[in-house]
Formats: structure tokens, sequence, C-alpha cells
């Protein structure tokens, strides 16, 4: 492994990070450059859990999908248990599907059936949810203490591009959301000739009222001229 040429690889990967334009462009980015970054990774995905649900963020292949659809059906898998750990940061690496796998019988013989050789991941968490940057390889023994190396120091790199890029989202949709209800609102004080505190009143009992959140409120106003 070249570390000096790893480390300007990730370099340009950290400005490449930064100028995604959003949340799931970022995303893609990452698992792209986990094929790219990783020796031996052929296939690379985000695997999300929210309660007993799984999602897939960001495959690069339906190996990806597939993986992740058959660990949530089972309700077993090394993804799935770590990202249920709520433990911190762990990395895992599985060497060879091809033998047997105690801990995760079912899901370890039908992953191999999909094509799986040997896997690794790493488990990173935030206050909404729980997943892991899942990488693959179609061949056994693909990942070396290197690789795992590599997959760590790309998967703190891109915690924090993505956090930077959730934080850039939530900050357009403030502006957006403002807005819109800046917006509503003139339309109520237009049509019911009301004063700017009353028209945001307007808006926010008929949120509270129908348990609708206040954008989608005003941008029902905006839509049709009233709630």
């Amino acid at each position: 492994m070249d570390w000096r040429e790893f480390a300007q690889q990730l370099a340009s990967l950290a400005r490449d990070l930064l100028a995604q334009e959003s949340v799931e462009a970022t995303l893609e980015r990452i698992t792209s450059a986990a094929t790219e970054l990783v020796e031996g990774c052929d296939e690379s995905g985000i695997l999300v859990l929210s309660g007993k649900k799984v999602r897939s963020l960001a495959p690069t292949g339906q190996l990806v999908v597939d993986s992740d659809r058959l660990q949530e059906r089972l309700g077993e898998g090394p993804c799935f248990d770590a990202a249920r750990t709520k433990a911190g940061e762990r990395v895992y690496r599985i060497t060879d599907f091809t033998q047997e796998q105690p801990r995760w019988p079912a899901y370890a013989c039908r992953a191999h059936d999909l094509g799986v050789g040997s896997m690794g991941f790493l488990l990173y968490t935030d206050d909404e949810e729980l997943g892991a940057l899942d990488l693959y390889s179609r061949k056994p023994g693909a990942f070396t203490d290197d690789s795992e190396t590599a997959g760590w120091l790309l998967a703190s790199h891109a915690a924090v591009a993505l956090a930077g890029a959730r934080i850039h989202a939530q900050m357009n949709e403030a502006v957006t959301t403002r807005h819109t209800i800046g917006e509503a609102m003139g339309i109520l004080m237009g049509s019911r000739h009301l004063t700017e505190e009353q028209a945001f009143d307007v808006l926010r009992r008929y949120s509270q009222d129908h348990n609708i959140k206040l954008r989608e409120v005003a941008r029902r106003v905006c839509q049709t001229g009233s709630v």
C-alpha cells in the first residue's frame, strides 16, 4: 500500500465531497470512492437501520441492495447486528464467506449464493439513525489490514463531509421554508385583510389543529390561495 499516494487521493476526495450539491450526491461519491480507494472492494453501500427497517443508500451495485434486503428479511447479518449495537465506531472484517459463519448461518450461506466472497464495514452513528458503510468483494480474503485502515480513513473523511452536507441541506430547507411561510402570510394578509401577526396565527393554528407541519400548510396556501 502506497500511503503517500493514498493520502493524496484522500485529500482530493475531501475537496470533491465538499463540492457536492446534495446529501444524495455526497453519499454516492462516498460509496464510489470506496470502490476506487479500498483495495479489494468491488461494491459499496450505506445500510441505514431505523427500528427493524433497512434502507440501502447509494449502493454501487445490485449486490449491495440484495445483501441489505437479505439481512432485513432474515433479521440477522453482520451489518444488521453492528448497526444495532450503539457501541460507537466499530470495524469488522469477514474474510471468507465460503467458510461457515456460526454467528450468522442463514445469512452467510445465502450471501455466498448472491456472490459475496468477503466483506468489511464500519459502523457510524448520529442522533437520528444507525448505519454502516459496507465494503463488498466477490473474492474470499480480499480485505487486508491495509484495506481496513484505508476504509476507516475513508469513512472518517466521509462522515465529516456527510455532516456538512446535511447541515447545508437543512439550512437551505430552512431558508426555503421561511420564504414559503412569508409568501403564504402575504396571501392571507391580502385576501383576508389581516395583520402580519394574525396571518401567522392562522397558519399556526391550522397546523396544530390538523397536525400538519407549518411549512406544508404554507405551501398549500401558496398553491391554492387559502388554508
